[in-house]
């Protein structure tokens, strides 16, 4: 039996060699002969050309490994030369991976998921696809959550993306600036706040002011959506982004919505998702197994695998490659590591590393080669378990050097190099700073990015913190939060103040005992949670400022009021940020009943009306605002009727001609209690919208503008501003009313307020602009309105500039079939908003689109609007239902059902009708009358028809863009009527030429096909022809098969007959 080969050096003086091995020592010896060589020849002598093939293979196929490696060292130097480049036993989910990717650099989003346990390689085969990433201009960002810092995995995410700005170059990166200041433009200030290294793009853009804004509120969806649309601008096929986010089994629900919201997105995104857990760490109800549910649901490719221990081949091929010898010769060496360590890749390094340093495993320099004794391996008391092994292997280390990976195990798997030059500058921890050097220099460590650290492995910190006795951990923690603490008492340490928070919070049980360091501690934790606010981690926010709140003593309302109502003030913020309302709410009410005076009530109570009007309770908002406006000295009246209403419009009007337009010139004002009263001046507006009267709504709008005319400006001036003029339009004062809502929104560009725009945008294009500005700028102007709103958390204002948005899109003639598209986008949006109300008008609207495009053959769905109660007062349900009744009925041809919708709809009260709404009804039921005349003369219709050219004259005045070319129409078919030919033919012509000019291409498909028919009833079969054909081109450029259809009818008649 040939035992060198199998490495038995210890027997080597015992037994004789036979002659085969003489002859391969003897070869060895002539010329320096590789040792590999020596074997192939030896395995040719035993086994014949046969077995030699795979040894030739392998010298040829790497010749510095199997032909020359080791050679030149020497024997005390000798390292196991594992391939860092190479991945055993991962082909076929290698091949899997890079399969996934590839489909996302065509241009859709994927998730991959890779479960398994600590060290089968999850990592490594992730990393295996950064060059593949790199070759095609994608952009890898990653993020580790970490057992130690579980309450900030948002912020982790959020950390991910903001990765990405670093890594965009070259040519990339004007364009992709420019694309997001055109995406986010009134509201970048956002996009700063919550991803700080976007400015590397904007560098003269962006101001120091603009990167530290931080006044306005955002929740968890409002973070979602802001992330989205940064993911949509920056992402492309060319440029995907590949997210791994590691070990997410300490992930919570809130990042990984984050992740579901971007995947599912159907509007652009790119973006490759790879997730790694420990599967033997989740239980079936994880929020991993939620989010593969809801990824499946959502119609997202997602890809699941399970990484288990290497099987013998792969873990031998591992081993020869480490040892530089042949795989038949480490055979029965790699059968004793795989029952010691299962096949699990980093317990093998260990493992081999262990027998290297215990002397089990040793290189001969005679024979040129690693050599073992398996008996002795396999009857040593070795652990099998990595941890074990690797505590014991650490405790052989120098005291600085455990001191280190002790102090880095308690802050997580990665800290800042900083962290560390804090805590040597005092004499408990003076060593850490040798022992890193120690610890970079034996590999426990490693340098990632710009001053990070961070363990090799999370064994390796795992076992470092076992170094800890488990007796002492807390104090261990509570010891370096306290050292850490000294230094950011009084300075400003960034997000190192969470990583001291979160230390020294573990020694709860000894801050309670001194009472001298409580305060100290719980103003600690609560500058951390504003931070966590600041950054949008609500959930973060809240840990921080609860275990504050706990710190405090008994008597603290007394003692420490001004830090009682701050920190009572942050935790409602955080609570109702997380949309947890009834327990902000019961924070609030606690907070209140302690408050000292009125002043210091008044953010609660302000904040208060939020949460109730967030739950849509009107009343409460009402009851909440008017006690506290009557606290304020104002005066609040029993009830209001439409002429007092309209003598308070006419006074404040009156007041603003007085001041001038100058008075907006001036600066804010320094009394601090106005903006406050404004506030709820214009929440009780708004809840008597939905709860009371039009003529309330009226009066509190116009008080407000009065106030702030009499006390000067504030910050909350624009909103009320275009509050009044929403409720105070009429069509004698439109042109001043446009004129205060366009000095509002002037107003909120100098302050710099942009959460103020999702409803500046909101009332400004929907009830105002459309008399005097085109449709179109309105449309975009909505949705900005819309993405602004959802990115700060204002949901409801953002739904309405939505809603709002489709109603101009429609009336401008946008594209049927894209418009749609979006449609069915928002709608998947919505789900994840749960609004009910956004959702019946989207689906109202997709109802009116889908008959529009085809009659709903190929372009329906199932799911309808369900409007319940139509009488009901609130949300204006039943005009809504009659707005899109009329619609549809006009665009089929409907004559009857048109006309009885839209008489209806024409005698909804002025409050219940939205302005816009009214104009394009009034336009469709002066056509539908002139129809309706054609059969028969009905004074009702000819008055009908009377009332909307007038309508449109006037609106026309106003806006020619708009309604000049529904006047010409309108005027056209009365003409044609009266038989005036000429009058007709002229008026035709002119709208259009004018819908034509104003893009309206719907209206001007509807002229043509007017003109048509005039043609037709004229006998001009010719003509009629030219009228329609043009029509036809019109509606197909709409993306109208219905009217497609339906004109191809009239010019197949027309054509027979010619």
């Amino acid at each position: 039996m040939l035992s060198r080969a199998r490495g038995d050096f210890d027997k080597a003086d015992t037994q004789t060699d036979s002659p085969i091995q003489v002859v391969a020592q003897k070869m060895q010896t002539l010329g320096k002969i590789p040792v590999s060589v020596c074997h192939m020849t030896q395995n040719l002598l035993e086994s014949g050309l046969k077995g030699v093939c795979e040894d030739l293979h392998l010298l040829l196929l790497d010749p510095d490994r199997f032909l020359f490696g080791n050679h030149n060292e020497a024997a005390d130097d000798m390292r196991l030369l594992y391939r860092t480049d190479k991945l055993y036993g991962r082909d076929k989910e290698e091949t899997l991976i890079t399969n996934a990717f590839c489909r996302v650099s065509r241009g859709k989003s994927e998730a991959f998921f890779i479960g398994g346990f600590s060290g089968s390689g999850k990592s490594m085969l992730v990393d295996s696809l950064r060059n593949t990433v790199n070759a095609v201009g994608g952009y890898t960002i990653k993020h580790k959550f970490d057992a130690m810092s579980r309450e900030e995995p948002l912020s982790g995410v959020i950390s991910a993306f903001n990765q990405v700005c670093q890594m965009i170059k070259g040519t990339s990166k004007p364009v992709i600036a420019k694309r997001l200041k055109d995406e986010f433009g009134v509201d970048f200030s956002l996009l700063i706040r919550l991803l700080p290294s976007v400015s590397v793009l904007f560098p003269d853009f962006v101001s120091p002011a603009m990167r530290v804004e931080g006044g306005e509120a955002m929740n968890a969806r409002s973070v979602c959506f802001t992330l989205l649309r940064f993911v949509r601008v920056v992402s492309s096929p060319r440029h995907p982004i590949m997210l791994f986010l590691d070990d997410m089994q300490w992930a919570d629900s809130t990042a990984l919505d984050v992740i579901h919201t971007i995947l599912s997105d159907t509007m652009g995104s790119c973006m490759f998702f790879v997730g790694t857990y420990r599967d033997n760490e989740v239980q079936i109800d994880h929020d991993i197994f939620d989010l593969m549910e809801r990824l499946d649901i959502s119609g997202v490719q997602t890809t699941r695998v399970s990484l288990t221990g290497l099987n013998q081949d792969d873990l031998n091929t591992m081993i020869s490659d480490a040892l530089c010898l042949f795989p038949r010769i480490c055979k029965s060496l790699s059968g004793i590591v795989f029952q010691k360590t299962k096949g699990n890749p980093f317990f093998v390094l260990e493992f081999m590393q262990s027998l290297k340093s215990r002397g089990l495993l040793q290189y001969n320099p005679l024979q040129k080669r690693w050599v073992w004794n398996e008996d002795i391996i396999r009857a040593e008391d070795i652990t099998d378990n990595v941890l074990h092994l690797l505590s014991s292997k650490l405790n052989g280390l120098s005291g600085d050097v455990q001191m280190v990976l002790k102090v880095m195990a308690c802050f997580g798997s990665s800290t800042n190099e900083s962290v560390i030059g804090y805590l040597s500058e005092s004499a408990e921890y003076a060593g850490v700073q040798n022992g890193l050097e120690g610890a970079l220099r034996d590999g426990y460590i490693v340098k990632s990015g710009e001053g990070s650290l961070q363990f090799v492995h999370d064994k390796v910190r795992e076992a470092a913190y076992n170094l800890i006795d488990d007796s002492k951990k807390k104090q261990f923690h509570y010891h370096l939060g306290q050292v850490l603490y000294q230094f950011c008492d009084g300075n400003d340490v960034g997000d190192i103040i969470f990583l001291t928070a979160s230390q020294i919070n573990h020694g709860k049980e000894w801050i309670i005992k001194d009472k001298d360091l409580t305060i100290g501690i719980a103003v600690l934790n609560m500058k951390a949670g504003k931070k966590a606010l600041d950054g949008c981690d609500h959930k973060t926010a809240y840990s921080y400022l609860r275990f504050a709140m706990f710190l405090l003593p008994e008597d603290h309302w007394e003692s420490n009021y001004d830090l009682s109502l701050r920190l009572n003030f942050l935790m409602a913020s955080a609570t109702n940020s997380c949309c947890q309302y009834d327990e902000a709410e019961q924070i609030l009410r606690k907070g209140l009943s302690n408050a000292r005076c009125l002043d210091d009530q008044l953010p609660s109570y302000l904040l208060m009306s939020q949460i109730f009007q967030a739950q849509g309770k009107v009343n409460d908002v009402y009851d909440t605002c008017s006690s506290i406006l009557i606290q304020l000295g104002e005066s609040i009246p029993e009830s209001s009727t439409l002429k007092t209403s309209s003598g308070m419009i006419q006074e404040t009007l009156n007041m603003y001609k007085e001041v001038g337009d100058k008075w907006l010139e001036g600066e804010k004002t320094d009394d601090k209690t106005l903006n406050t009263t404004l506030q709820f001046y214009r929440a009780i507006a708004l809840a008597s919208f939905f709860g009371k009267s039009h003529s309330h709504v009226v009066y509190f709008t116009c008080k407000a503008v009065q106030l702030s005319l009499q006390r000067g400006l504030c910050e909350c001036t624009p909103l009320t501003l275009m509050q009044f003029t929403t409720s105070a339009t009429t069509d004698e004062n439109a042109v001043l009313c446009y004129r205060i809502a366009k000095n509002a929104l002037c107003l909120q560009e100098r302050f710099g307020v942009a959460a103020q725009i999702p409803e500046l945008y909101n009332n400004f294009y929907c009830t105002i602009a459309w008399r005097f500005e085109s449709f179109q700028e309105g449309v975009i102007r909505l949705r900005q309105g819309f993405e602004a709103g959802l990115s700060f958390g204002q949901i409801e204002q953002g739904l309405h500039c939505l809603c709002n948005r489709i109603k101009l899109a429609i009336g401008s003639g946008a594209n049927l079939k894209s418009t749609l598209k979006e449609i069915d986008y928002y709608l998947h949006l919505l789900k994840t908003y749960k609004s009910m109300i956004a959702t019946n008008a989207m689906l109202c609207f997709r109802e009116t689109l889908s008959l529009l495009i085809d009659k709903g053959e190929a372009t329906s769905i199932e799911e309808k609007a369900a409007f319940g109660d139509l009488n009901g007062k609130a949300y204006n349900l039943r005009v809504m239902s009659l707005y899109h009744k009329v619609i549809r009925a006009f665009w089929s041809g409907y004559t009857e059902q048109c006309q009885y919708y839209s008489e209806k709809y024409m005698s909804v009260s002025l409050e219940e009708v939205r302005f816009l709404n009214k104009s394009q009804v009034e336009f469709y039921h002066g056509l539908n009358s002139i129809e309706k005349l054609r059969v028969q003369k009905v004074v009702k219709c000819q008055e009908a028809v009377r009332k909307s050219i007038a309508a449109m004259r006037f609106a026309a005045a106003h806006s020619d863009w708009n309604y000049t070319n529904k006047l010409y129409l309108l005027e056209a078919e009365q003409q044609s009527l009266r038989d005036d030919h000429a009058h007709a033919i002229r008026m035709y012509d002119a709208s259009i030429e004018s819908a034509r000019r104003s893009g309206f291409i719907h209206e001007q498909g509807l002229a043509c096909e007017k003109a048509g028919f005039y043609y037709k009833r004229c006998g001009a079969v010719h003509n009629a022809l030219h009228y329609f054909k043009h029509a036809r081109e019109c509606y197909e450029e709409w993306g109208s098969i219905m009217k497609v259809n339906l004109i191809q009818k009239e010019i197949d008649g027309l054509t027979v007959s010619c």
